[in-house]
């Protein structure tokens, strides 16, 4: 198995409290800048995707980056959040959506604490 590929979920439910929090101190190779924090909770990996739950803390800059061999799907859920994608930026208040299409840069700064919901297909770990 390798570093980027997640354990299928081996439940039908699974209670959002039961999964950890991991600390991000890298995507996709580059580390996380200063400013703030990143955590991701995997909820559930299916065959053909991974849901999660990333939580930013307000000052968080990601790295800009792109991810090769899959594309995600984002949701916010709650604060406002900064968002690059492909030079072309926009600012994401709750109930937004958002693509990052494969191989396309793009990056997140959090200008409030915010919890973004994503889609990753097909599920890879992106995060170290």
């Amino acid at each position: 198995m390798s570093s980027r590929t997640l354990p299928k979920t081996t439940q039908h439910f699974v209670a959002n409290a039961s999964i950890p929090a991991q600390a991000v101190k890298a995507l996709e190779g580059m580390p996380e800048g200063d400013g703030g924090h990143l955590a991701i909770k995997p909820l559930m990996v299916g065959q053909d995707m991974v849901f999660l739950e990333a939580h930013r803390e307000k000052g968080l800059i990601d790295p800009e980056h792109s991810h090769p061999d899959h594309e995600s799907i984002c949701y916010l859920v709650k604060g406002k959040v900064r968002v690059v994608i492909a030079g072309e930026e926009f600012i994401a208040s709750p109930g937004d959506t958002w693509i990052h299409p494969a191989g396309v840069p793009h990056y997140h700064e959090a200008l409030e604490d915010s919890v973004q919901i994503e889609i990753k297909s097909p599920p890879k770990k992106t995060w170290t």
